[in-house]
C-alpha cells in the first residue's frame, strides 16, 4: 500500500483503496493516517480509525493531535462517494446497503493490524459514520478486530417522531427497492455548516466544496439503507466491545439563524442518540455534552474540553 502526502499536509499520510466496482463504475475510498512512535517492548501498539459523517470527510486534526497525544497512531477513512474519494461519474454518498462499506472497512483494518502492526483498535464514528461503525463492529463481533468503539453523535434515528418513522418507512423502502436513485427533497439546513465555518459564523477551517452548507442529493436508496439500519439498532446489535457514546444535552430545529446553533444539536435529536444507546451492546457508557453541537469535537472550547475529558477517562477505564 502506497501512501503519499495528504491534503492536510504532513504529518499525514493518504492511500486509495480500489474497491469493487458497482453500477456506476469504479469505486475506491481513502485512507488517511498520521504515525505515532509505537512502544517496542511488547506492550500495546495503539490506533484509532475515524469514520465520518452524512456530507463530511476528515478535516478535524485536533482530534487526531489528541490521540497522538495519548500513544495512538491515527487513521481516518473516506469512505467511498465521499470527501476525498469521490469521483466524477459517482452519486455523492449513495450506497444501497450500509454493508457495502465493510470492504473499504475490513480493508483499512487489516492495514492497520497486519501491515502497520497495530495490536488494540479503538473505532471512533460521528453521526451517519457511527451508525456504519456501530452497525459493522457488530457484524465483525467474535473476531477480535476492535476493541473500543467511541461514538461522537451517532445517526441511530431519523430525526422526526416515532410515528412519521413508523408510518413513512414502508414507502421509503418500497421506493428504495424500485427507485434507489430518486432524488428526494430533503437538504440540509446550511445554518449548521455556517456555524461552523470561519467564513461564517464558526471558527474553523474546512473544504466547502467537500462539505457543502447545502449537501448533497438525497438518494431513496440511501435514506431505505440508513432506515434498516436504524432498524438494526432497535431490535439491538449485541455489540462485544466498550462502547462509549456521547451526545449533546439538547437540540434545535430551525431554519433561521439562531444563537443556539453555537450550543445544541442542530441535525439529530439528542435524546434519541442517548435513549438507543444501551441497544448496542452489554457494556455502554452514554455521556450528555453541555454545550455540544453536533460534531461534538467542533463545540465551544468548554464542551470540547468536556469531550476530551470523558474521552480520557473511558479510554483510561478500558485500555
Amino acid at each position: 500500500m502506497e501512501f503519499r502526502t495528504d491534503i492536510l499536509g504532513e504529518p499525514y499520510e493518504a492511500a486509495d483503496l480500489e474497491l469493487r466496482p458497482d453500477n456506476e463504475g469504479p469505486v475506491g475510498a481513502t485512507l488517511v493516517r498520521r504515525l505515532t512512535p509505537q512502544p517496542t517492548d511488547g506492550s500495546p501498539r495503539r490506533a484509532v480509525l475515524y469514520l465520518h459523517g452524512y456530507v463530511d470527510y476528515f478535516f478535524q486534526t485536533h482530534l487526531a493531535d489528541h490521540y497522538a497525544a495519548l500513544g495512538y497512531s491515527f487513521y481516518a477513512l473516506d469512505l467511498r462517494k465521499y470527501g476525498r474519494s469521490l469521483r466524477e461519474h459517482q452519486s455523492p454518498n449513495f450506497v444501497r446497503d450500509l454493508r457495502e462499506y465493510d470492504e473499504e472497512l475490513d480493508e483499512a483494518v487489516r492495514i492497520i493490524r497486519e501491515q502497520d502492526g497495530h495490536t488494540e483498535l479503538l473505532v471512533n464514528g460521528h453521526s451517519t459514520g457511527g451508525l456504519i461503525a456501530a452497525l459493522w463492529t457488530a457484524r465483525r463481533a467474535g473476531r477480535g478486530l476492535v476493541d473500543g468503539l467511541f461514538l461522537n453523535s451517532p445517526f441511530l434515528a431519523m430525526p422526526t417522531n416515532v410515528a412519521v418513522r413508523t408510518l413513512g418507512a414502508p414507502a421509503v423502502g418500497a421506493l428504495g427497492r424500485l427507485a434507489a436513485t430518486r432524488k428526494l427533497p430533503a437538504p440540509l439546513n446550511p445554518h449548521y455548516v455556517h456555524s461552523l465555518h470561519r467564513d461564517h459564523r464558526g471558527s474553523w477551517d474546512f473544504d466547502l466544496t467537500l462539505k457543502p452548507a447545502e449537501g448533497f442529493p438525497m438518494y431513496a436508496g440511501w435514506l431505505a439503507a440508513i432506515q434498516h439500519g436504524h432498524r438494526q439498532v432497535r431490535r439491538g446489535l449485541h455489540i462485544d466491545c466498550p462502547v462509549l457514546l456521547m451526545a449533546s444535552t439538547g437540540s434545535i430545529s430551525t431554519s433561521k439563524w439562531h444563537p443556539d446553533l453555537h450550543r445544541r444539536d442542530a441535525v439529530l435529536r439528542a435524546d434519541d442518540i442517548a435513549a438507543l444507546g444501551p441497544r448496542l451492546g452489554r457494556q455502554v457508557t452514554v455521556v450528555r455534552i453541555e454545550g455540544g453541537v453536533h460534531d461534538l469535537v467542533l463545540s465551544g472550547p468548554e464542551a470540547r474540553a468536556q469531550v476530551f475529558t470523558e474521552l480520557d477517562r473511558w479510554l483510561k477505564a478500558y485500555q
